[in-house]
């Protein structure tokens, strides 16, 4: 469904430590890097038919987060969603919402961590046992 995520970050380099050791739990390598025509620098994670993308905003207006929004990352454990929010928090991050844990609803049993990066944008790391 989805070709991309974009987000924007008003420090492309604190962006890109924070990004390369977060998704680097995930199994993602280094970001292709790339200068668009107006001179602003973007990052390209690539990983498992996804790309996930941290970019200096185009209009060079300052970066935002979205109010309501949040960007889910899939895990292949509940360690490795520890991992995640462990890793992001060392890196600069918020931990937000509950601990990391194992959450019951309508959905069926996730285990989840919801943490705020260096921007302010919501991350959710997740993994549903089968």
């Amino acid at each position: 469904m989805f070709s991309h995520i974009m987000i924007g970050t008003n420090d492309i380099v604190r962006a890109k430590t924070f990004y390369d050791a977060v998704l680097n739990v995930l199994g993602v390598g280094e970001p292709a890097q790339n200068t668009a025509s107006t001179g602003h620098k973007r990052l390209f994670y690539r990983h498992d038919g996804g790309t996930f993308c941290v970019t200096q905003p185009i209009n060079s207006e300052p970066a935002s987060f979205a109010n309501g929004g949040t960007i889910g990352f899939k895990c292949s454990s509940p360690e490795q969603v520890q991992a995640f929010h462990d890793v992001a928090i060392a890196h600069g991050a918020t931990s937000i919402e509950n601990p990391p844990g194992l959450r019951e609803g309508t959905m069926g049993a996730l285990y989840l961590s919801y943490v705020r990066d260096p921007d302010g944008n919501k991350l959710c790391a997740l993994y549903r046992p089968r």
